[in-house]
C-alpha cells in the first residue's frame, strides 16, 4: 500500500508502555490532558477493541518485532542475569526473522529508539535489523547508575520497592528539567532520526518505544500539578504491590489520588513529546508519505475494578490491563476520524506495516492488515500472561489459570465493565473459552518451571 504519489511509504511505529485507554481523551477520558493524541486520533482510524496477544513487556515486543504470535509460549529459554522470569520473557533468537530485517533488505532505512530497560538486558537482541538505534539508559530498574549513592534524605518521601526507589533517584533524577527526562530524550532521538533522513530517497521505518507511563510513577511537578494538590503528593508510591488493594494497606489506599495524578502526569508527558514528534513530521513535510501507528502494550489498574486490583498482576486480566489504545494514521486519510469495533491484536500491527510497505516478510507473518477491507471479523481473541490465560468474544470476557481453575467470567452484553463474575452459572461459556484457547495453543498449555533468579553476572543464590 503506497500513498497517492506511488512512492514507498515511510512508517513510524510508536509503542507506549502501560498506557491504558481509560486515561486517554479519544477513549472517553475527560480529565487527563492528551491534546496531541486527541488530534492524532481525529486523523486516524481508531480501534476500540484492541488487545495484546500475549503479556507482559518482552513477550509483547517479541510479537511486535517479529509479526508472529508468541502465545502460547511453547518454549521458555530466558537469559541468566535478567531481573524478570516469566514464561515468554526471552530473547530474540538468531533464527527468528524480524520485521526490521525484512524492511532493511527490502530497501528501507531502519531506526529504533527506546528507554524500555528490559530491552537492554545483555542477550535480548532486539536491535537486529536496525541500521540506527539508541537505548536511552536509566529508566526504573535499569542497571545504569549506582543506587547506593541515592540521597538518603529523599528516601522517606517514597514508597515501593526499595531498590527501585534508589535507582529512580540516581537514574531518573526527578529534579531535572523535563527535557532531560527519559521520555523527552527518547522522542528527541527519534526526531533526530527524522531530521537526518528527511531528504533521502530511501524510505524509512522508525520504531519508537517509550517506557513511561510505566512505573516508576513520579511525574515532573508541573504535570503532577495538573491533577492533584501537592498537599497529597507524598508519600510517592513509585511502585505498588500488585494484587487486590487489601484493607491492611490503608496508606496505599489513601495515596490513590497522588498515585493516579503521577500516572496521569506521565501520560501527559508522553502526549507532549509524541506531539512534538508528529509536529516534526509536518515541519519536514513528511506527513503525506508516512504511515503512523500508535499502540500500547497493556494498561494497569488503580483499584478501579470489582476486586480492587492495583497494578497488572497476571491473575487479574481485567480491562484495565487488557484493553489497549490503537490508532493508525494513513497519509491518504484511510479511515481518518473513524472507529473500528473489530477484535484486533498487537499482532496486527506488524502485518499492517508489511502490507503498507509492500515488502515481503521473512519467515512468514501472522496477523491482519488493519487497513484492509475485512473478509470477516475475528470471533474471539486469546492471550497468555505468566501462568494465566484470557479470552474474549462478543459476549464473554474470561480469564483463569492455565488449568482453567478459578475462572472469572463476565457477560459483556449485560456487564461491559466486568463487574459481576458469573462463573458459577456459565459452564457453557467456560467450556467454549477453554476449547478455543486450547485450539489457538495447538492443543496444550505448558506450565514452565521458572529458574531461580540470578545476579548481574549470572550467579545463582545458595540453597
Amino acid at each position: 500500500m503506497t500513498n497517492s504519489g506511488n512512492s514507498p511509504l515511510n512508517v513510524v511505529l510508536v509503542v507506549v508502555d502501560t498506557l491504558r485507554t481509560q486515561y486517554l481523551e479519544p477513549y472517553g477520558n475527560d480529565w487527563i490532558h492528551t491534546p496531541s493524541i486527541a488530534r492524532f486520533a481525529a486523523e486516524s482510524l481508531r480501534f476500540t477493541r484492541a488487545y495484546p496477544e500475549c503479556l507482559p513487556t518482552i513477550p509483547t515486543r517479541r510479537t511486535l518485532h517479529t509479526g508472529r504470535r508468541a502465545f502460547p509460549f511453547r518454549t521458555y529459554d530466558p537469559v541468566p542475569w535478567d531481573n524478570v522470569y516469566l514464561p515468554g520473557w526471552q530473547p530474540m533468537y538468531r533464527d527468528e526473522a524480524t520485521v526490521a530485517e525484512a524492511l532493511s533488505q527490502g530497501g528501507y532505512h531502519t531506526g529504533f529508539y527506546s528507554d524500555v530497560p528490559h530491552y537492554m538486558v545483555p542477550g535480548m537482541n532486539f536491535t537486529r535489523g536496525f541500521q540506527q538505534w539508541e537505548y536511552i539508559r536509566g529508566q526504573a530498574e535499569d542497571r545504569f547508575l549506582a543506587g547506593q549513592f541515592a540521597d538518603e534524605a529523599l528516601l522517606q518521601r517514597y514508597r515501593g520497592n526499595p531498590d527501585r526507589i534508589r535507582n529512580h533517584l540516581v537514574n531518573v533524577r526527578p529534579d531535572l528539567p523535563e527535557e532531560e527526562w527519559h521520555t523527552a530524550r527518547t522522542f528527541r532521538s527519534a526526531t533526530r532520526f527524522l531530521e537526518q533522513n528527511r531528504s533521502s530517497e530511501q524510505p524509512f521505518y522508525l520504531y519508537v518505544d517509550s517506557f513511561s507511563p510505566h512505573e516508576t510513577w513520579e511525574a515532573p511537578l508541573h504535570y503532577y500539578d495538573l491533577y492533584a494538590s501537592r498537599d497529597v503528593r507524598e508519600p510517592i508510591w513509585l511502585t505498588v504491590p500488585y494484587g487486590p488493594l487489601l484493607d491492611q494497606n490503608p496508606e496505599l489506599e489513601t495515596s490513590l489520588e497522588s498515585l493516579k495524578a503521577n500516572y496521569a502526569g506521565l501520560v501527559t508527558l508522553v502526549d507532549t513529546w509524541f506531539g512534538r514528534l508528529m509536529q516534526t513530521l509536518d515541519n519536514l513535510k513528511l506527513r503525506d508519505r508516512t504511515l503512523v501507528i500508535l499502540i500500547a502494550d497493556h494498561g494497569t489498574n488503580f483499584a478501579d475494578n470489582v476486586e480492587k486490583v492495583v497494578g497488572k498482576p497476571a491473575g487479574y486480566m481485567y480491562p484495565g490491563t487488557m484493553h489497549i489504545p490503537l490508532m493508525v494514521r494513513h497519509p491518504d486519510g484511510i479511515g481518518a476520524g473513524q472507529t473500528s469495533d473489530e477484535l484486533v491484536y498487537t499482532l496486527d500491527v506488524p502485518a499492517t506495516v508489511m502490507a503498507a510497505t509492500g515488502v515481503a516478510p521473512q519467515g512468514g507473518i501472522e496477523g491482519r492488515n488493519l487497513l484492509a477491507d475485512s473478509d470477516g471479523s475475528r470471533e474471539w481473541l486469546t492471550c497468555r500472561y505468566g501462568d494465566h490465560v484470557w479470552y474474549r468474544d462478543q459476549r464473554t470476557w474470561f480469564f483463569s489459570s492455565l488449568e482453567f481453575e478459578e475462572p472469572r467470567v463476565f457477560d459483556l452484553e449485560a456487564d461491559p465493565d466486568c463487574t459481576a463474575n458469573i462463573a458459577a452459572k456459565a459452564g457453557d461459556r467456560i467450556d467454549l473459552a477453554r476449547t478455543r484457547i486450547l485450539a489457538d495453543a495447538g492443543g496444550e498449555l505448558l506450565r514452565h518451571s521458572n529458574p531461580r533468579w540470578t545476579d548481574a553476572i549470572g550467579r545463582r543464590p545458595g540453597p
